[in-house]
């Protein structure tokens, strides 16, 4: 049993502290806990100025360090805080997280544990159609009757799924096969251990509006215990990186002409349609 009066000599972070193995809610049946973290903005400061001990005194020439490290893309600093989550997540969405190859990973084991009854059903308004223009988004989403339909398949579906596997388990069939014909709905669970520089890399892909609904919420929780852990580092992050926008060479020098008052058009640009309409998308943004 820890002391309750234990003293530590590592860098600590009070509103992470009180937040240590507090489930936060995701999707219907999923979670995030936080397990354990090392470092803290102050972190950051002493890695980019190592001669400097514990860095400077001041807050603002810290804060400034941060901005610059982040602004150039000096990553190092930044990988020596890490943290380590409990995720609970439907395995279609924990297919996508892996893909992510930085991190630290122990997966729930399906062929030494029985799965949970426990599967995830869209709310109506994540019913929508394939995308006309992007193959792996979603587009138009359905009218409610359809809608309606479409989640008493997919439960109907999972729970017949289910109930199969349940019978294959009671069987005595090796549970390593009998989880063959699960959904890729259904929960699982794991841990992940990760430096910070890599998680602001993941959440800047699955934190962004395009980013499919489900991993975008879990990334969006992600954000705000971020922001309780390094607020400095996660204000330059949105700065720098969540809320900017990356224009190549020939859309600068678009930009530097309309600046000059000229006007140009997308056959004189030398960009491809779909380029010209994601500068123009940056530039004319209306706000949200």
């Amino acid at each position: 049993m820890v002391d309750e009066f234990y003293s530590t000599k590592r860098t600590t972070v009070k509103e992470i502290d009180d937040l240590l193995y507090k489930e936060y809610k995701v999707l219907d049946h999923g979670f995030i806990r936080i397990m354990d973290y090392m470092g803290s903005d102050s972190s950051i400061v002493q890695a980019a100025r190592v001669s400097y001990g514990k860095g400077t005194q001041q807050i603002n020439q810290d804060e400034a360090l941060i901005n610059y490290l982040m602004r150039h893309s000096h990553t190092t600093p930044f990988e020596m805080c890490e943290i380590k989550f409990h995720v609970k997540l439907p395995i279609f969405v924990a297919r996508q997280w892996v893909r992510h190859r930085t991190a630290n990973i122990n997966e729930y084991s399906a062929r030494y544990s029985i799965l949970d009854n426990e599967f995830y059903i869209p709310q109506p308004e994540h019913i929508a159609k394939q995308s006309s223009t992007n193959k792996q988004g979603s587009g138009e989403v359905f009218d409610n009757v359809t809608a309606e339909e479409i989640i008493n398949s997919l439960k109907r579906d999972s729970q017949l799924v289910y109930s199969n596997y349940k019978k294959l388990i009671e069987q005595e069939l090796a549970r390593e096969t009998a989880r063959a014909n699960l959904t890729l709905n259904y929960y699982t669970q794991f841990y992940w251990k990760i430096d910070l520089h890599n998680l602001l890399h993941f959440l800047k892909l699955r934190a962004d509006k395009h980013a499919q609904y489900e991993i975008r919420a879990y990334a969006e929780k992600i954000l705000e215990l971020v922001q309780k852990w390094v607020p400095v580092t996660y204000k330059a992050f949105f700065e720098y990186c969540l809320d900017s926008a990356c224009i190549s060479k020939k859309g600068l020098g678009i930009v530097r002409k309309l600046i000059q008052g000229e006007k140009i058009s997308r056959e004189e640009s030398g960009l491809s349609q779909r380029e010209w309409n994601e500068l123009i998308s940056i530039l004319y943004k209306a706000t949200d």
